[in-house]
């Protein structure tokens, strides 16, 4: 910014005078009026923050009063900008002046808002309830759990006792850059990413007409974040033998609803979270020759309803989760008669720690596996059924991803996303009967030693 035309006021100590520095001398702002312009001045914070404001004298009071300007932007708001803003409010009067600024003073409370404020704020928006395409009153956010910990752990530490229309685009760059480099807990990129996403909603959010608790969001023109590796684990035939059996150990400390969870994920390819609240109104055709699982969507990533066909490997399991129970829920919480939580299968998997010690050792350690997540399952299915020939579009259906964009070209894209609504049933189920064979042939096969853990699993 261009400081050449901006003096202090008469009477404030000279430039080169000496004074006793403190910490919160450095922490002050720093005030510089315009000779050219009489009453604008810049108001810089010890962020390098400029505001302009506007000082005058109101003729109804008599008081001396300040006007908030802008922020000083080198693109869009420049001094020659904010002294255009003063001449004009000189020219229209002194009354008028004064109930624009009046006007204005609202307007500049709400950008005094703090970041942590306007996080808070947007919490309870996120989570309010409202009516959902399938007629129920749900979050207007339904993922708003998810968002909300992002703004709340990697956001409002170092950002939230800032004001947010002063939040810069340096500062979201060097938040995410130590995301990254691991100075607020573990590196990751993909947490940077969850930031910047997080950050990014929220700015909108809070610039959108109604709230404009900034003027315009500072998540714009980042510098790129490093391509993450997406995770690759597949389980060997091996291991998919030793995994299976290992589940039906009577001494395993997890659950037994929790580890039939476990195999149902492998074999119907579902998320942990479309499978674990399954609801006996949600099976069809147990006994029938096309037995199947609807999953709402309200509990489906893209919002749509899944129905998967069931082999009979997935029955199997089903039936016997239900087996001497009259609960609802068919991996229903051994407390009551309500889904487990969608971590329970993750954390059986890697087991639990309380500062640092494992209290509970996971299915992974126990029976002498390289780690895995329940992720990893849908991988390992698919991988199977790629192995055995079938077609990717269909296992694509399988895990309710979007076809590709080679796929795509074979249906015309507008009647592939308004008319063609065809589930793929006769595809899917294909798809699934075979890795209900594949898994057969594997679990049949003799097991390995597992002498590290003393663990000798018999097929």
């Amino acid at each position: 910014m261009d400081t050449t035309t901006i003096t202090e006021p008469a009477g404030k100590r000279a430039r080169n005078s000496s004074v006793i520095l403190t910490d919160r001398l450095c922490e002050k702002r720093v005030k510089f009026y315009d000779r050219k312009c009489p009453g604008l001045y810049v108001s810089i914070t010890a962020a390098g923050v400029a505001t302009f404001s506007f000082k005058f004298t109101d003729r109804e009071t008599g008081k001396q009063r300040t006007g908030w300007l802008g922020v000083h932007n080198p693109e869009t708001f420049t001094v020659e900008d904010a002294r255009s803003k003063v001449y004009g409010l000189k020219g229209m009067g002194g009354d008028a002046m004064a109930e624009t600024f009046r006007d204005r003073k609202a307007q500049q409370a709400k950008r005094g808002k703090t970041v942590h404020e306007i996080i808070e704020e947007r919490i309870e928006w996120m989570k309010t309830p409202v009516r959902k395409p399938d007629g129920e009153m749900r979050p207007r956010i339904e993922t708003w759990e998810n968002v909300a910990s992002h703004l709340r752990r990697f956001i409002s530490p170092p950002l939230g006792k800032k004001i947010a229309s002063e939040v810069t685009k340096h500062d979201i760059a060097t938040l995410s850059n130590d995301i990254v480099a691991g100075k607020l807990g573990v590196p990751s990129v993909a947490n940077a990413r969850h930031m910047r996403r997080a950050a990014s909603g929220l700015f909108n959010w809070a610039a959108e007409a109604g709230r404009d608790y900034v003027t315009a969001s500072p998540c714009v023109n980042l510098p790129k974040l490093d391509p993450e590796h997406p995770r690759t684990r597949v389980l060997s035939e091996d291991e998919i033998r030793i995994f299976w059996h290992g589940l039906d150990r009577d001494d395993m400390p997890w659950d037994g609803r929790t580890r039939l969870a476990l195999k149902f994920e492998l074999v119907t390819m579902l998320r942990s979270g479309e499978l674990l609240a399954a609801h006996r109104d949600e099976l069809f055709d147990l006994d029938g020759e096309f037995p199947r699982f609807d999953v709402p969507l309200k509990r489906v990533k893209k919002r749509r309803v899944i129905q998967q066909p069931l082999s009979d490997l997935a029955v199997e399991i089903i039936k016997e989760a239900l087996r001497g129970s009259n609960k609802q829920y068919v991996f229903a919480s051994p407390f009551s008669d309500k889904p487990m939580n969608r971590t329970a299968m993750a954390t059986a998997l890697r087991g639990t720690k309380v500062k640092g010690k494992v209290t509970t050792p996971g299915i992974c350690a126990l029976l002498g596996l390289n780690p895995f997540t329940p992720h990893d399952l849908r991988r390992t299915a698919a991988t199977l059924a790629g192995d055995l020939g079938c077609d990717d579009a269909a296992i694509a259906k399988c895990l309710d991803h979007a076809a590709s964009r080679k796929q795509e070209q074979i249906v015309p894209s507008v009647p592939g996303k308004v008319y063609n609504h065809s589930t793929r049933m006769k595809e899917k189920r294909a798809v699934l009967d075979g890795i209900a064979v594949e898994l057969r042939r594997i679990i049949r096969e003799p097991t390995v030693e597992q002498s590290d853990v003393g663990l000798r699993l018999v097929a």
